[in-house]
């Protein structure tokens, strides 16, 4: 049995699942709906507001989708019922964030800003405060599309090992290495 799979869904209240014949469930809470369609070897039972799954057999790619599809729908009932939260940092001299609606501005060094249009489902907020370093603040009922957005924005300038100026995420330890040595005697 896969250890995640066989874990049952508590349903919160205020969360409705819904299970159609094509095997697509559909999420509904306080901050939003999500839908994901699940395979046919994974069967999905929902009774007094538990949701198990089980798998059709015990070849390798059954155990594999069981753990996977049940990952998939907890995130989905947490980030409909909670959601989900996203803060990066930008460290460096004159780096700066700011949002106008959807529209993310970024001057990270580079001779022109960055525009990045981010989708509707993520709310963006970014805080700059005098002697601190600009933040970036995600949120999402979705966990997959959050961290595709936070990939996003981090792939623009990545943190650099020497002095770690970049984006980074709040609290994430960056190593760094050791410049050049001065003279060797």
């Amino acid at each position: 049995m896969s250890r995640i799979g066989k874990l049952p869904i508590t349903i919160p209240q205020g969360v409705e699942v819904n299970i159609s014949d094509n095997n697509v469930v559909t999420v509904k809470g306080k901050l939003g709906e999500l839908k994901q369609p699940v395979d046919p070897a994974v069967s999905i039972s929902l009774k007094d507001g538990i949701l198990t799954l089980s798998r059709a057999s015990e070849s390798k790619d059954h155990k594999s989708k069981h753990g996977l599809y049940r990952s998939l729908i907890n995130n989905m009932v947490i980030g409909v019922s909670e959601g989900f939260t996203t803060v990066q940092e930008l460290v460096g001299v004159g780096f700066k964030a700011s949002n106008n609606g959807q529209l993310l501005e970024l001057s990270l060094g580079y001779s022109h800003n960055i525009f990045l249009q981010v989708p509707d489902e993520v709310k963006i907020e970014t805080v700059t405060e005098r002697g601190k370093n600009p933040l970036i603040k995600l949120s999402s009922a979705d966990k997959q599309l959050i961290g595709q957005v936070a990939a996003k924005i981090r792939s623009l300038r990545k943190p650099e090992p020497y002095k770690g100026k970049g984006i980074k995420f709040q609290g994430e330890e960056l190593r760094k290495k050791a410049g050049k040595s001065a003279e060797k005697k």
